[in-house]
């Protein structure tokens, strides 16, 4: 870790938001999610593979690691920080962040509430924030746009569409170049087809369906729109 990444206050413990808690992991929580462990919090499917894979980044007491998404006494899903930020290239403090949900808990608006948790945090700090998506996965796309990663970096090896937000107040480094046109253009295609959706979603609904029910309160009673895809 640099110097200046260790001046760089992680987030507290517990990031509250309007619905959920995002709760960093204790050592046990980590090692059950690590094994695949049930807990009497889980979902009951948490955690997925991605999360057992975000469990091989925790750090004990490091508040830039995974946390759990809760929604009342319900671990849905997880967030967090790939380590402490770093000095990028034009030395402002940057880090990577995931998160994922358990698939009855897509299409409530989770994931974006749950990254703008965090954003609250990072721009007090200072620190700018990057993801990588699937191209493929329009619904987490979609979440990324929401939030303002509005920068294209290109993919990496794994093939993974590098995104980043710019901090408040400041340009994209990309400002006004055709990588950043593209990802506008990528968003306002995002939310024609969102809209698209809801239209023909509304065409077709069944009056004899029923309402969906939270996944923290009890089953899916009707189909889910995946407005979300972690």
């Amino acid at each position: 870790m640099s110097g200046q990444a260790a001046l760089v206050a992680g987030p507290p413990r517990v990031v509250s938001t309007e619905r959920l808690a995002l709760v960093l992991w204790s050592p046990e929580v980590a090692a059950d999610v690590r094994a695949r462990r049930r807990r009497p919090e889980f979902h009951p499917d948490f955690p997925r593979p991605d999360d057992a894979d975000a469990a091989t980044l925790w750090v004990d007491d490091d508040a830039w690691g995974p946390r759990s998404i809760v929604r009342g006494r319900t671990v849905l899903g997880s967030i967090g920080f790939f380590g402490p930020p770093e000095p990028a290239a034009d030395a402002t403090p940057e880090t990577e962040v995931g998160y994922g949900l358990v698939q009855e808990a897509w299409g409530w608006g989770f994931a974006t509430e749950a990254l703008q948790g965090l954003l609250a945090h990072t721009d007090h700090v200072g620190v700018r924030l990057r993801a990588g998506v699937r191209p493929d996965n329009r619904a987490s796309v979609r979440v990324l746009a929401k939030c303002g990663f509005t920068e294209l970096r290109g993919s990496d090896e794994e093939g993974r569409l590098m995104m980043a937000r710019p901090l408040p107040g400041t340009a994209s480094p990309l400002a006004g170049t055709g990588a950043r046109r593209a990802a506008e253009r990528e968003q306002d295609r995002l939310e024609r087809l969102e809209q698209e959706r809801l239209k023909q979603e509304q065409a077709a609904t069944d009056p004899a369906t029923g309402p969906t029910t939270d996944p923290a309160t009890g089953p899916t009673a009707g189909a889910t729109p995946a407005e979300e895809t972690p």
